[in-house]
């Protein structure tokens, strides 16, 4: 049994920050990841081109900016190389493969069980507050589909691609249009693949500059007049896209994020090439048998690859407290009061705010657990 004043569960951008703050105030934790290392997502589990998806003063990690010199929208290799001076300028020393299985409070504290990976045997760690930071983007999600199993392709996630050099000249239908999956869908349309997308539900898409200014419009204004900006500036740039199998929402993009955590589409060179054809938009699928998938338009088509952006689970069911989290495992209550619960319980970056959320969350949860010791 090991004790500390606290216990986070997560070594992502969300424990990472809660930690450098913790360190920052000289409250002794212990950081539990079951993963081999911190940051997992972004080390193992992301695709080559991907970039931060906003500007990098949004996707800072506390008390260590990122270096000026890094572009506004910073590609992986950069934000990895700021992951690993942030790891060193704070001391952070994960206890890696540990898979959190059971957390209850009782008598003043908190009683997590984690079995270890490696020797197959149950830990036990104790402490007086515990934060969960077990992120947004936890467990690869599949959806069911009638068919799927029969089909004699390739079948994969998009946190199993790489980049679409080994795609040349495969036909390769994307399934999901978030920004992964439209940004996928570029790459493999750039490495030669026959590619197609399924665009399943209404989408916004912004330019990086649109977004840029409708931030800035939601920090000075309010969020309905970054909507009417981002919306109006869409149809000036872009054009009308639902004659290539695009629709808008009614609601505007940044309304749609707070309320569901649908983030706009930022857009990575993929409208050009839907509008130049290299890139086929098709609506949601209703069957496939081996290597045909069956549209819900009745259209047909036989694939070599098929890529699921279609996000992931989440799973905090050992944490045996229900008053904070919802069964999707995200905060219940809305930011910013998502952080904190009750008898020492706190979650980090689990209100669909991306980093900069994540980073308020820290300081917050932090500077509370001083104030209680």
């Amino acid at each position: 049994m090991e004790k500390a004043t606290v216990t986070i569960v997560g070594a992502g951008p969300s424990g990472m920050a809660t930690a450098a703050y913790l360190h920052s105030l000289s409250i002794p934790y212990i950081l539990l990841e079951r993963e081999d290392c911190y940051a997992s997502l972004w080390q193992k589990h992301t695709y080559d081109r991907v970039h931060l998806h906003l500007p990098k003063q949004l996707c800072t990690l506390p008390l260590m900016p990122m270096p000026s010199h890094y572009p506004t929208y910073v590609p992986r290799r950069l934000f990895l190389d700021y992951l690993n001076d942030y790891v060193t300028r704070f001391h952070i020393r994960p206890v890696y493969r540990r898979s959190v299985e059971a957390a209850a409070y009782d008598d003043g504290e908190w009683k997590i069980e984690a079995k270890n990976l490696d020797s197959g045997k149950v830990e036990e760690y104790r402490s007086r507050f515990l934060v969960v930071a077990t992120g947004i983007s936890t467990d690869p999600s599949i959806p069911e589909m009638e068919g799927l199993g029969s089909f004699t392709g390739e079948v994969l996630h998009s946190t199993e691609y790489k980049n679409g050099g080994r795609f040349g000249g495969k036909k390769v239908l994307v399934v999901g249009s978030g920004n992964s999956g439209m940004e996928i869908a570029v790459d493999l349309a750039d490495g030669g693949a026959t590619t197609s997308i399924v665009v399943r539900s209404p989408v916004h898409v912004v330019s990086r500059r649109i977004s840029a200014m409708a931030i800035a419009l939601i920090t000075y204004t309010s969020v309905k007049w970054a909507d009417i900006f981002a919306t109006m500036m869409s149809r000036i740039v872009f054009g009308d896209l639902s004659k290539y199998g695009i629709q808008r929402p009614k609601k505007g993009p940044y309304a749609l994020k707070d309320e569901i955590g649908k983030y706009p589409v930022i857009d990575a060179g993929v409208v050009d090439k839907i509008k130049s054809g290299e890139i086929k938009v098709l609506p949601a699928i209703s069957g496939i048998k081996g290597k045909c998938v069956i549209f819900e338009n009745e259209e047909e088509c036989s694939y070599d690859v098929l890529i699921f952006c279609t996000g992931f689970n989440r799973s905090t069911k050992w944490l045996q407290e229900d008053y904070l989290l919802n069964e999707d495992g995200l905060a219940k209550i809305a930011y910013p009061n998502n952080w904190k619960g009750t008898n020492g319980l706190y979650c980090a970056g689990l209100a669909r705010m991306g980093i900069y959320g994540a980073a308020i969350d820290a300081q917050k949860i932090a500077h509370h657990i001083k104030s209680q010791i």
